[in-house]
């Protein structure tokens, strides 16, 4: 699944990771942890349960002898995709379920962390740590897809509730200039003994015709001036299946974007607010940041651009479109069992981004991580940064 691993699994270590997912939640209302407005954003207190299952199967069950399961049917509510464990509530029917409640939840993962901690404190094998190194990192996947899911279930209520937990960007004030990168072969993956996702791996060499790269992405009042230009009606800039999405969805501006009154408001997590133009433009699907692009008359950076060209810019503010599809790396190997469908299933139909974001945990943004979505998504933090 990942390279061996160089991060000490300690009882600290593990207990600070879980504490972060419920300080995310911590100004949630029992209201607010169950709904699930849409398929793909899955409520708060799946998101607890489900990253506590993740331990309690594929640690626990598994080498803790003596370990007396929580709840028989937490397996079937709180399973992901994992075909390989057994069936599982549907997706899209995850905000059906009142019950079990966040009170038991809560206790749920109360007790797999003393479970796990206890375990953790008797010392550990060096296989049964990377998977619960996996576990962890899992975890901090779903601390960034909780921010999401929070900000979409708050974005689309009247009263545009503010979440107690600080996700802020940065101006992107400098300057625009484009950073040239010679032709030439390079070796694109993981290379080093920290951990990476199995995706990453198949380190490999690529060439790369010589291009030019933006040290900034897009901003805000850049992406006002496409949107004045008409460039959600001018379908010579998009792909057929973007120009499909933008017409079947009437877009018309990204996502959590209003017009009152003649000015560009958005929602955020602190409260709906004016659009400030030196800010990066976010919640782009890659059907936006293509379109963009070609109005620029520019294109998107290939993963391997990207990461190529990645040691000379600052990344992390938001997820970077590629113009990349996901696909598996020479040489990949996926891993035997239920932890092979981490990743290796989903290559398919996705483009890759690469950098992170504000709401990615740091031990998340490395140039080789390589995170992916389907080109219509644009709840996720995502953004443009521009190639010619």
């Amino acid at each position: 699944m990942q390279t061996l691993i160089k991060n000490k699994i300690t009882k600290d270590r593990f207990l600070e990771i879980r504490h972060q997912t419920e300080l995310i939640c911590k100004s949630l209302k029992p209201e607010d942890v169950s709904i699930q407005p849409v398929e793909f954003v899955s409520p708060p207190k799946w998101h607890l349960a489900h990253s506590t299952w993740f331990f309690e199967q594929f640690v626990l069950t598994k080498y803790k002898s003596d370990y007396q399961v929580f709840n028989d049917d937490f397996a079937y509510y709180f399973n992901s995709y994992y075909n390989n464990v057994g069936e599982r509530v549907m997706r899209a029917n995850r905000g059906t379920m009142t019950r079990p409640t966040l009170d038991q939840v809560l206790k749920y993962r109360t007790y797999v962390n003393q479970q796990l901690s206890d375990f953790i404190g008797d010392g550990v094998s060096d296989d049964i740590s990377e998977v619960i190194e996996i576990g962890l990192q899992h975890e901090q996947q779903h601390q960034e897809l909780l921010i999401y899911d929070i900000k979409y279930i708050f974005g689309h209520q009247p009263s545009f509730p503010v979440l107690d937990f600080k996700v802020q960007l940065q101006q992107e004030n400098q300057a625009q200039e484009f950073i040239h990168i010679d032709e030439g072969v390079y070796e694109i993956g993981h290379d080093n003994d920290g951990f990476c996702f199995d995706n990453e791996l198949g380190r490999h060499k690529v060439y790369l015709h010589d291009f030019e790269i933006s040290n900034r992405l897009v901003t805000n009042s850049e992406y006002i001036e496409f949107i004045e230009a008409g460039g959600y009606q001018d379908f010579n800039l998009w792909h057929a299946d973007g120009w499909e999405f933008v017409q079947n969805n009437d877009l018309k501006s990204p996502m959590y974007w209003h017009q009152v009154d003649g000015k560009w408001m958005q929602y955020t997590l602190q409260g709906f607010k004016e659009v400030e133009g030196d800010l990066p433009v976010k919640h782009m699907t890659f059907y936006e940041a293509f379109a963009y692009a070609q109005w620029k008359n520019m294109r998107l950076p290939t993963e391997f651009e990207w990461e190529v060209a990645s040691k000379h810019f600052n990344h992390g503010q938001l997820w970077e479109w590629t113009n990349s599809a996901y696909l598996p790396y020479p040489n990949y190997t996926k891993v035997e069992g239920a932890l092979g469908e981490y990743n290796g299933k989903f290559m398919v139909n996705q483009m890759v981004l690469r950098g992170g974001s504000v709401a990615t945990s740091k031990n998340h943004c490395r140039p080789t991580y390589r995170n992916f979505f389907t080109a219509d998504m644009r709840w996720l933090f995502s953004g443009i940064r521009l190639a010619r």
